[in-house]
């Protein structure tokens, strides 16, 4: 396959700006992947697609304030701040790139101040800082690193609150990512409540939305593809879980494409199960740089819920990995008919 197969058209207007004032008044579409139906719903009615025994997988990254402006003398200069590699050493990305060279010094609001220590490519700088806790500067100054297709004026300070607020679940725990595991966005405490008083158990995983995730393909045929690693924790309880559903035959839905990469991704990484038995999930933490697109053999998921996904992405691959390109094409060319909100702000699709 070809990037080009994975394209489709979207009206400007049908990428969401901002969140809905609720979180559970997203739309879901269902698209079957047995009969091809696609059927238009509420999130709200999300828990009436789940039965006791189910296993609901969600992953507890927190989004952290990861974008920030410093100066450079003058000159103004977006930072995103990636990961921290050492103490008070950051992987960071700016723009205007050619603004920032080896050695100059960049000063942040709040006194905060660093030094470029290294310099790569694309923009991808290392910043040195004199301080440990960046981290919790970051969290008085930066702001949601929110996608460069939901528009804000630079340095926002009237949305920031909101944005900050919306653009995290409300079950985030770890400190971590530089984008929202979006299709998480949609839950609330009631929901969560709504779905546990149904016997269905709810594991958490962590994968540290990182560049990888929203990396832009570059290359006419998908197999030249080259994915950045992110990294993910398994808890000991949520691979027992996993396992058990596994042997048990239960579903295993995964919230959102992060999911599916740690679950897939781990259960690659694991010994080889013996023939006719569950693959093994094995705990603990890791890294993967897998690129899921058709073709792929899932071994855990069996259900997703997902946002929809920008064309000729990655994220857009693995979907059609999951329910098949034509489904998927066809699902999204009704979607754009039936004016659903896309991306991270957007509406979701959940795939049976």
């Amino acid at each position: 396959m070809v990037t080009a197969d994975f394209d489709y058209d979207l009206p400007a207007d049908l990428i969401a700006q901002r969140p809905l004032a609720r979180r559970d008044d997203s739309r879901m579409m269902v698209v079957s992947r047995k009969d091809g139906r696609i059927h238009h719903l509420r999130f709200k009615e999300f828990p009436d697609h789940l039965n006791q025994g189910d296993l609901l997988v969600l992953n507890d990254s927190k989004v952290i304030p990861a974008k920030a402006w410093g100066r450079r003398g003058e000159a103004s200069v977006e930072f995103l701040f990636i990961r921290e590699k050492a103490a008070g050493l950051w992987d960071v990305l700016c723009k205007p790139a050619k603004r920032v060279q080896a050695g100059d010094k960049i000063v942040f609001p709040a006194g905060l101040e660093a030094e470029v220590a290294e310099t790569g490519d694309e923009g991808r700088r290392t910043l040195k800082f004199p301080i440990v806790d960046v981290l919790g500067h970051l969290k008085s100054i930066g702001f949601a690193p929110l996608p460069p297709y939901i528009k804000r004026k630079k340095e926002d300070v009237k949305d920031r609150p909101a944005d900050l607020d919306r653009y995290q679940t409300v079950f985030a725990a770890k400190d971590g990512a530089i984008a929202a595991p979006t299709a998480g966005l949609h839950f609330t405490p009631g929901i969560l409540n709504e779905i546990r008083g149904k016997g269905v158990s709810i594991v958490e995983v962590t994968l540290d939305v990182g560049p990888a995730t929203f990396q832009p393909v570059r290359v006419e045929r998908l197999e030249d593809h080259r994915m950045l690693e992110e990294t993910y924790a398994i808890p000991e309880a949520a691979a027992k879980a996993i396992a058990g559903a596994k042997n048990a035959s239960r579903p295993v839905i995964a919230v959102g494409t992060t999911v599916v990469r740690t679950l897939e991704g781990a259960a690659l990484s694991g010994d080889a199960a013996p023939p006719g038995s569950a693959p093994r999930l094995p705990a603990g933490s890791g890294s993967t740089r897998l690129f899921i697109h058709p073709g792929f053999e899932f071994r855990i998921v069996d259900r997703l819920l997902t946002n929809f996904h920008l064309p000729k992405s990655t994220l857009l691959m693995l979907v059609a990995a999951f329910a098949g390109r034509d489904l998927v094409l066809a699902a999204y060319r009704e979607a754009v008919r039936e004016r659903y909100r896309f991306f991270s702000y957007g509406d979701c699709m959940l795939i049976l």
